[in-house]
Order: C-alpha cells, then sequence, then structure tokens
C-alpha cells in the first residue's frame, strides 16, 4: 500500500480528504500580522479570512520550506509506507522545490525510501482534481508507479480558466503593474487568466464588464473541451458565490456532466487573487496545444 498527499493549495475541503485517506500538508497564511495554517477548514476560520479581505486587509503566504517537508514525510518512511506526493505548481511556488531537497536529505538517511513528487503544474480545484483522480486510480487497484504516470498525462489535460474582479491583488504579486491596475479598476477591464503547460498563470487576455468576463472563461472552457459528454467540472470562487452559480448553470447548459463542483477558494489562493475570483476547470486539450 502507498499514501497519496498533497498541501492545501488543492482547495479540497478538509472532510473530503479526511474521509478519502488523504493527507495533506498545510500552507502557512499571515493575516494582520498573525500567521495561521490554512489547513482547508479543519480549524481555519474561512469566515474570519474573507471579512479581511473585505476590510480591505492583504493577507500574505509562504512556501512550504525544507524542514516541514523533512517532517512530513519522515513518519512515512520510517514506517516503509510509499508517498506520492502532488504538489502545487512549481510555475507559482517553489514549495515542489523544497519538496525535493526534502525527499534527497531523507534518502541519505532512508536509501529504500520511495517518494514521488510530482508536480501537478496546477493551483487550487485544477490540483484537487489531480489528487481525487490520483485516489480513484488508487482505489481501482492501480500501483504506485502507474498512479504517477496517470497524474503526468492527465496533468496536461487539465483546464484552468480565470477571471477576477479585485486588480489590487494582481498588482500586488506583480502580474500587472499599479498603472493598469488603476486603469482597469477604472474602466472596470478584468483580465483572463489562463494555467499554461509550464504552470504558470498567464493574461491571455482582458474583456470590459463582470458579467463579459464571467462568459469568457465559460467560452474558453468549452472551447478547450475535446468532447460535451460526460465532463468533470469544478468551479472555484472568492467571495462571489452568485458569479459561480452563474457559471456553473451555463456550462450544464451546454454539456453532460459526470461530476460537479461548486467550492470556495481557499485562503492561501484567496490571498492572491481577491475578492471575486472565479475560475473554471476540467480535462480537455493538451496544455501544449496552442
Amino acid at each position: 500500500m502507498y499514501q497519496i498527499v498533497t498541501d492545501s493549495c488543492c482547495d479540497i475541503p478538509f472532510q473530503f480528504l479526511d474521509e478519502a485517506g488523504i493527507a495533506f500538508l498545510p500552507m502557512l497564511v499571515e493575516v494582520n500580522g498573525k500567521e495561521y495554517e490554512d489547513d482547508l477548514g479543519k480549524t481555519f476560520d474561512v469566515d474570519f479570512f474573507y471579512q479581511a479581505l473585505k476590510d480591505k486587509q492583504m493577507p500574505t503566504t509562504s512556501q512550504i520550506n525544507v524542514g516541514r517537508y523533512l517532517e512530513f514525510f519522515e513518519p512515512y518512511v520510517k514506517a516503509e509506507i510509499p508517498v506520492i506526493y502532488l504538489a502545487f505548481s512549481s510555475g507559482m511556488s517553489g514549495s515542489y522545490y523544497s519538496a525535493l531537497q526534502a525527499v534527497d536529505l531523507l534518502k541519505e538517511e532512508y536509501p529504500n525510501a520511495q517518494i514521488a513528487v510530482v508536480d501537478t503544474l496546477a493551483a487550487s480545484l485544477g490540483q484537487g482534481l489531480l489528487v481525487l483522480g490520483a485516489k480513484k486510480q488508487q482505489d481501482a487497484g492501480h500501483s504506485f508507479a502507474e498512479v504517477v504516470a496517470w497524474v503526468e498525462n492527465q496533468k496536461m489535460l487539465l483546464q484552468s480558466w480565470v477571471t477576477v474582479d479585485d486588480l489590487k491583488h494582481l498588482e500586488r504579486g506583480g502580474r500587472i503593474s499599479k498603472s493598469e491596475a488603476a486603469l482597469g479598476g477604472l474602466l472596470k477591464v478584468k483580465p483572463i487568466i489562463h494555467v499554461d503547460e509550464n504552470g504558470k498563470l498567464q493574461n491571455v487576455d482582458k474583456v470590459r464588464g463582470r458579467n463579459k468576463s464571467l462568459q469568457k472563461i465559460i467560452d474558453e472552457t468549452l472551447q478547450h473541451l475535446t468532447s460535451r459528454e460526460n465532463q468533470i467540472v469544478y468551479i472555484a470562487y472568492s467571495g462571489d458565490v452568485s458569479a459561480a452559480e452563474t457559471v456553473l448553470s451555463a456550462i450544464v447548459e451546454e454539456i453532460s456532466i459526470e461530476d460537479i463542483a461548486c467550492l470556495p477558494l481557499g485562503p492561501t489562493i484567496a490571498a492572491h487573487t481577491g475578492l471575486g475570483c472565479v475560475a473554471i476547470f476540467t480535462f480537455g486539450k493538451n496544455r501544449n496545444e496552442k
């Protein structure tokens, strides 16, 4: 038997992961000078976090360092339990590389340690889709190597289309300039963002108005499907549940659904998007296709 693990950037609620037997390592979020663990709702007060965003506070996040990975992985290594770790995109964080360093250090003491660190090249429920899919593969009896191969293949088929309503957070993260944020706010310009083949956020378009931005990510999602039958669609949102439900209803009218979910963004991701983010995650065309 082997253990599937991930981190809290997957945005799958704690209860879901707990019931599935998937372990995770929390990211760290700082709000108003105090540090908290993003434990996917197990103890962290998400309502408190979203109120902080409404109060115009700017939470910050910290990547997982080598020491925390060592503490997380070592009990599995000592128990001789192989681990598949599905990590937050290396294109958005250095945590993936810290995990690799931790594994190298562990193998100096435990040469037979079996830990596969997989860069999902994804975030939020995109990462979550891969985590849950890997667990289904495990439950179906697939081997350690087969599950790793499945994730490596499926991650390139993952489509992530995002729009945000609050440009200040993109400005702080260096995604747009201060002048672009100011002008965009005045003109009600909304960016359209895609996670590319390197797991990086790319501003691929911009439209004027909230409704147009929501329709644009719906259109892009549908255009990048390879089939409209039996699709898996996960929608994440930060604060604006009505917008997310509007997106969900529009997609359901267009395609047949095998599995669909509409869940709030966790604090680690929402700290970088601000309020009003809506993101759609599906499997479709290969991300390497232009």
